[in-house]
């Protein structure tokens, strides 16, 4: 069985910076790619980072340069470093694991979400 707790979100002023971490637990063997994804309310779920094992990222275009994704594959752990924080970056941010294989088998994954909230 395959865990992904968050951890990170919080309250932060628009300019402030939060660092979200997602630790993928149990039998696992490899996790072909790893990300964060976020949904505001009643807006629908959208990609904000991703990293494949190999360390080729992708961003969306709202976040580009204010955002930094990053994985330490040995702890099976994605990391996201947001700078430069604005109000509509306030959001649930979800963590995805993709293709993790197990002796189960090959699955994906979802963190159960971490509020973020920039406000002053």
């Amino acid at each position: 069985q395959v865990r992904l707790v968050e951890s990170g979100g919080g309250l932060v002023q628009p300019g402030g910076s939060l660092r979200l971490s997602c630790a993928a637990s149990g039998s696992i063997f490899s996790i072909a790619a790893m990300g964060w994804y976020r949904q505001a309310p009643g807006k629908q779920r959208e990609l904000v980072a991703a990293i494949i094992s190999g360390g080729r990222t992708n961003y969306a275009d709202s976040v580009k340069g204010r955002f930094t994704i990053s994985r330490n594959n040995a702890k099976n752990t994605v990391y996201l470093q947001m700078n430069s924080l604005k109000p509509e970056d306030t959001a649930v941010y979800y963590c995805n694991a993709e293709r993790v294989r197990t002796v189960a088998g090959v699955y994906d994954y979802w963190g159960q979400g971490t509020q973020v909230t920039v406000s002053s």
